[in-house]
């Protein structure tokens, strides 16, 4: 897809596809966003956050003048651009505009579902902790087939609102959504990192869910984006009690987008980027830093979500965010792996997942044509939820 703004920033377009996508359930409108964009400077961090919050400070202010449904669909697409302002300030966890312009967000979306028919906040027992989430009650009496739902690297369970939560509502599924370790609420407000084991997180979530009155047992799917696209396959393979997974889109190897920029195999970027010195692997990512957009916002951000002092090592955490060692033969609930050719991160990785899976599998491929050639999609939520639930249906 041509980038309609941005055209030398694929970072900075593509966070700007991702509100334009969100237009599709009421989380953004067409002008507030071009009109927003417009006023940014390209690769400028500040200029992006003073942008998107002016529009999010404008519309919360009115929102509180409007009638309900008016206010409604304000704090809904406030909630957006909030989210949207804080997104790049991760570089310096001290910056008080990030816990600001996060809160505000938050409260927006939940002044907006306080007055939405069957949605409603949850909070998860883990580990002496808990998961913030929302649980989308589907319309009607009897059990109902559940969705569980997370996000990946960067995005939030306000952001899965839009994103195939009230997707599946309306075709009749619960669906519980959730923030994991490393995720918004468990960073923002408990400092609790993320983890490879992501069995150990859904575990939990499963034991929440399951005891729902309304689930259907028999029939609880799990799906993950981005990021999630990998920790949702890697519970499958070791959570028995999943009667299907998705992945939007398949990952397998995670810091193959690193390793593939290096002049080193695999196992030796693993053992530079855990010794205690090496001033060439430091050199090199200092260099793709300055380089790629995308790149200096991912070791900013990954350093916020998965902890490290340097960039390398935060590299050598998130080297370990992958599916070998037979982790991806041993699952065998069916799986739906969504594949986009133009994604800016993980060319190539839902074909390497989907090969290696055992069990019962498809391979579901979007296009430019239909554009959703995207990362996850965004920008044709419309079309993917279609397939993907359509799929669901099949198996459920």
């Amino acid at each position: 897809m041509k980038p309609l703004l941005f055209e030398d920033d694929p970072q900075f377009w593509f966070e700007t596809l991702i509100a334009l996508g969100e237009i599709a359930y009421g989380g953004a409108d067409f002008g507030e966003v071009v009109a927003t964009a417009s006023t940014i400077k390209s690769g400028d961090y500040d200029s992006w956050h003073d942008a998107w919050l002016a529009t999010a400070e404008r519309l919360y202010a009115e929102a509180a003048t409007m009638h309900p449904v008016s206010a409604r669909d304000a704090y809904l697409r406030a909630s957006t651009y909030y989210r949207r302002a804080e997104f790049f300030l991760h570089g310096n966890p001290e910056d008080p505009r990030i816990n600001y312009a996060y809160e505000r967000n938050v409260e927006c979306f939940q002044r907006a579902v306080e007055t939405i028919d069957y949605v409603e906040r949850i909070e998860i027992p883990y580990d002496g902790h808990v998961l913030r989430g929302y649980f989308y009650r589907a319309p009607g009496d009897g059990p109902k087939p559940l969705l569980v739902a997370h996000n990946g690297f960067d995005g939030s369970a306000e952001d899965l609102h839009f994103m195939g939560a009230t997707a599946g509502q309306e075709r009749g599924y619960h669906v519980l959504t959730f923030d994991g370790p490393g995720q918004p609420s468990a960073v923002h407000r408990d400092g609790m990192l993320f983890r490879p084991d992501w069995e150990h997180v859904v575990g939990q979530v499963l034991d929440y869910a399951l005891a729902l009155p309304e689930v259907i047992p028999e029939k609880v799917a799990l799906i993950g984006w981005s990021l999630g696209g990998m920790l949702a396959p890697r519970a499958a393979a070791f959570e028995p009690r999943l009667s299907a997974v998705v992945a939007v889109d398949g990952l397998f190897d995670a810091g193959a987008v690193f390793v593939e920029q290096l002049p080193w195999d695999r196992d030796e970027v693993v053992r530079r980027a855990k010794a205690p010195e090496d001033p060439e692997l430091d050199a090199f990512l200092a260099a793709a830093r300055e380089q790629s957009p995308t790149v200096r916002w991912a070791l900013s951000h990954g350093r916020y979500v998965m902890g490290g002092a340097t960039d390398r090592e935060f590299l050598g955490k998130y080297l370990e965010y992958h599916l070998y060692d037979g982790v991806a033969e041993r699952i065998t609930c069916p799986a739906l792996i969504c594949d986009a050719p133009e994604d800016l991160f993980f060319t190539g990785q839902p074909q390497q997942l989907y090969d290696r899976i055992s069990g019962p599998k498809k391979l579901l491929n979007f296009t430019a044509e239909e554009g959703a050639d995207a990362h996850c999609h965004v920008g044709a939520m419309r079309l993917a939820n279609g397939r993907i639930y359509d799929w669901l249906d099949e198996i459920l």
